[in-house]
């Protein structure tokens, strides 16, 4: 039940960047690069787990997969200057 938890709550500490990125249209001093990189080393947890069908890091890497992806999103869309 803990990990479960932790596997949720952990994801939810973004939301405060997403909403930064999203409500003030602002992604300055963001990286796309350190972001796009989060979100693609979950994908091999994801795999990980799915094939030792381990549920709570299939759970908690498909968050942290989203919330990766919505924040690189808004520094496509609102970033400026230097992506990095």
């Amino acid at each position: 039940m803990v990990v479960y938890t932790v596997g949720i709550l952990g994801p939810l500490f973004t939301l405060p960047q997403i909403a930064k990125i999203y409500l003030y249209q602002d992604a300055a001093g963001v990286s796309l690069i350190s972001w796009a990189a989060f979100t693609v080393f979950d994908i091999p947890w994801i795999v990980y787990g799915y094939v030792h069908r381990e549920r709570p890091i299939v759970i908690t890497y498909i968050l942290w997969l989203i919330v990766n992806a919505i924040v690189c999103v808004g520094v496509l869309l609102y970033g400026k200057g230097p992506l990095l």
